[in-house]
Formats: C-alpha cells, structure tokens, sequence
C-alpha cells in the first residue's frame, strides 16, 4: 500500500485545513519493500527528476569495519536486534541501525539499505 506524502487534513491545532488542489502523483511515496537475508538481489528506482537509487532487496554478505578502520566483506546470518520494530527481528528486515549477527560476532547496520544499495556495518566488542 502506497502512502502519502502530503499534507495532513489536520492542522497542528486540530482544526480542519482546506486544500486549494487535489492531491498530486508526485506525492506519492513509493510500496515499501524491505532489505532481507537472502540470495543477493538489488532494484534501481527511478527518482524525481531522473536520478536513481539503488535497493537492495536480498543480502547476503556485509561490508564489517571494525574499530581500527579494517573492513571485511562477511556473511550475514541473522538479525538479533532492530530498534526500528521489533517485528523485523522475526521476519529478518535489514534497516539502518540493526544488530545483526555475523561470521565474526555481532555488528550494527549504519548504512541504509533501501537507499544506498550497500550494507555497511561496524563491529560491536562483545
């Protein structure tokens, strides 16, 4: 289901707002398709204005940083934590600021996987 971006009907007062147009195709947000743990995958989306953004769809390996700034391209296995919902911890949803597991120990997300088409993640000391 699509969302929209407009305005709310609402005004912050709680009086009615009245609108002056109908609602516009471009304001409408894009179904929501969330990055999981499974056979690498990726989308581009077009954007306004012809620009793209790149999606990831499946995953199965992470970009892993460690302290000293040495990366490493490991495997995902699962999601433990996602401050986000915690519904996502139980359908495997990768979001910005997850705590997942790795080959090399828990790390979180800081990249923003339906956006930037990449999973980056820095390893958490245990």
């Amino acid at each position: 289901m699509t969302k929209w971006q407009g305005k709310s009907r609402r005004k912050t007062t709680g009086g009615r707002r009245v609108f002056y147009r109908k609602k516009k195709k471009y304001e409408i947000g894009p179904d929501f398709q969330p990055a999981v743990i499974g056979d690498p995958k990726i989308k581009r989306i077009r954007t306004r204005g012809g620009n793209q953004k790149i999606r990831v769809v499946h995953a199965t390996d992470v970009n892993l940083s460690d302290r000293k700034g040495n990366v490493s391209r490991e495997t995902l296995e699962t999601v433990m934590e996602n401050p986000c919902n915690p519904n996502y911890v139980q359908r495997n949803i990768l979001t910005k600021g997850a705590i997942v597991s790795t080959s090399k120990g828990k790390a979180r997300i800081t990249s923003r996987p339906g956006q930037d088409g990449v999973i980056n993640a820095i390893l958490l000391e245990d």
